[in-house]
């Protein structure tokens, strides 16, 4: 099901990232490595034509000049404040103070325009110690929020009238739930995932996961591949033969049936079909049947044995072994961990959530 927030790329999601003195450069420009990959990427790594992302992240600061990030980077601001087009999210990234302390009247700026642009219609972010920032505007009072963990306890103290929750990474809160918090390090990948969820959709979200190995956990980056990249053949035969295969890799003998439609001697086939993908014909089929499989792991709950019946494998052991061998995970072990993430980038999306009022008149 698509997100309500779904748009045409010809009106592009404007994504304000605020930048501070405080900021790391890391986490600032990781946001915007992952936004304006969004579609992008996925398409240049399967030879498909460019596309370019719904998303246009811009770092922003007060008065839109050079300065020097807390971790000694040059950063470039794209905008002022008030140079800044009406955003649809705005976000903390991070601040890389002390906890505790006492920012006196340091922010009056940016808590103003975080403010305005909340009561303008903006989704609001923020990622680890960015919530100290987010919670001086008020908007947190009497909702969940979350933090990093060395921060949570002291903002607890500052904003009693915060539930604060240092061990969820990832906070879907506020009114219309709009205001998203990431947790401690590396949570802000799931900010940004939770983001493309909602605004693009969330198998944009899965497919930036995948290509820029997006997870908590210790994983064979094998296990984030999409088995299928690369494109079509330059070869037109090979290509319509690939194109069959795509609608009929549930088939039986599909290889011999790909030589018939080829027109081509089978043994001719596989040669040439070899020299077009790097692939031999039936390597190719396991490839497309395994990343069916994937998909069907992370958004059914259907039995291991019925997906592998349902992607064209009448023995289940083999499909098992298959999978390991070219997903370095077990079909369990991938579901556990690919489906847990899809649910959260799907509840995350808001698809439940009704559409959004227009934000400009």
């Amino acid at each position: 099901m698509p997100s309500t927030t779904t748009r045409s790329p010809v009106q592009p999601i404007t994504v304000a990232l605020l930048g501070t003195p405080e900021v790391s450069a890391a986490t600032l420009y990781g946001f915007v490595d992952v936004l304006a990959g969004v579609r992008r990427d996925w398409q240049m790594l399967h030879g498909g034509p460019p596309t370019g992302s719904p998303f246009r992240p811009l770092v922003v600061s007060r008065d839109g000049r050079p300065f020097d990030a807390g971790n000694g980077v040059r950063i470039t601001p794209d905008a002022s404040f008030a140079q800044c087009p009406d955003p649809d999210v705005v976000c903390v990234t991070d601040l890389m103070i002390p906890p505790g302390t006492p920012l006196d009247g340091m922010y009056e700026p940016e808590v103003a325009w975080l403010r305005d642009a909340w009561a303008a219609g903006a989704t609001l972010g923020s990622s680890c110690s960015g919530a100290v920032l987010l919670a001086r505007t008020g908007l947190l009072d009497g909702i969940d929020a979350t933090s990093h963990w060395a921060y949570c306890d002291l903002l607890a103290r500052e904003y009693p009238r915060t539930r604060w929750h240092a061990d969820r990474g990832l906070v879907v809160t506020g009114p219309q739930q709009r205001i998203l918090m990431a947790g401690s390090g590396v949570m802000w990948q799931m900010l940004a995932l939770a983001l493309i969820a909602r605004f693009a959709s969330p198998e944009d979200a899965m497919r930036a996961a995948r290509i820029n190995l997006i997870d908590l956990n210790q994983t064979s980056p094998i296990a984030y591949a999409s088995l299928t990249h690369g494109g079509r053949a330059d070869d037109p035969l090979i290509a319509r033969c690939q194109l069959w295969a795509a609608q009929h890799y549930r088939s039986e003998a599909p290889v011999a049936r790909m030589a018939a439609l080829s027109g081509l001697a089978e043994r001719t086939f596989k040669r040439r079909f070899v020299q077009a993908t790097g692939q031999a014909p039936l390597e190719y089929v396991h490839t497309l049947r395994l990343e069916e499989a994937k998909h069907m792991l992370e958004t059914t709950e259907l039995p291991v044995e019925a997906v592998a019946l349902e992607v064209g494998y009448q023995d289940p052991s083999f499909f098992g072994r298959l999978f390991r061998r070219r997903v370095a995970l077990t079909p369990a072990q991938y579901r556990r961990r690919f489906g847990a993430l899809e649910r959260t980038l799907r509840e995350a999306s808001g698809a439940s959530l009704p559409m959004r009022a227009a934000r400009h008149g």
